[in-house]
């Protein structure tokens, strides 16, 4: 597997990239890469690290599983490569910001203006194999992803978790409230969105209410 991730996560992470789970996982990635199609490409599996510094991060939010069809995942949760077709909860995602904050539905799905800025867009789960929705879960991504949100904890303060749905929610008890902020609603999916779980939370607005209040600048979502 190709660590390739930008510098300054690197103190943060090297004892983690060195722990026997993590070598047994990148055994497999290597092996699942080398002999199926998994997505994304294999030096843009950690593109979250990449596009969104650790010095910088002041949004957090959690996905689960990479999207799983061709040309779509590049390494930012929710997001997706320029000319890509939207996915139906990214969809939900951009009508939300439309009736939350007035900005017009964009016509590219590629969030990596939202990391630019310090959002860390990251899935629990960084590789999938093509078409398997959750074929590479348990095999050890869940433990460094957790690591990834304990370290943000720890090191940092004032930071907007973004929890959407059942699965993210949980990771909440990573996360001290008495230092972050941790904003939760029904995951933008349809099967959520469209039993009132998702539309009109506002988080989008909300997060940079609370960024405005520790002295940061809003995301221009």
């Amino acid at each position: 597997m190709i660590l390739e991730l930008h510098d300054s996560w690197k103190p943060y992470l090297q004892s983690e990239f060195n722990k026997p789970y993590f070598k047994n996982l990148s055994n497999f990635i290597t092996t699942e890469y080398k002999n199926k199609t998994c997505f994304p490409p294999k030096n843009q599996i950690f593109n979250a690290f990449n596009y969104c510094h650790f010095e910088d991060v002041k949004v957090v939010i959690i996905g689960q599983d990479p999207y799983h069809g061709l040309g779509q995942a590049h390494g930012l949760s929710f997001s997706v490569n320029d000319t890509v077709k939207h996915p139906p909860s990214l969809v939900n995602i951009f009508k939300e910001i439309e009736t939350d904050i007035g900005k017009a539905y964009p016509k590219t799905g590629n969030l990596k203006h939202w990391a630019n800025q310090g959002v860390l867009l990251l899935n629990a789960t960084l590789t999938v194999r093509a078409h398997q929705a959750g074929s590479h879960q348990k095999k050890g991504w869940e433990n460094f992803t957790d690591n990834v949100i304990k370290l943000i904890n720890d090191y940092k303060t004032g930071v907007v978790f973004l929890l959407w749905g059942g699965f993210a929610k949980q990771k909440g008890k990573l996360i001290d409230q008495e230092k972050h902020h941790i904003l939760t609603s029904g995951h933008p999916s349809p099967l959520s969105a469209n039993r009132g779980h998702w539309f009109g939370n506002k988080h989008f607005s909300t997060a940079n209410k609370l960024l405005e209040q520790e002295g940061l600048v809003a995301i221009d979502w």
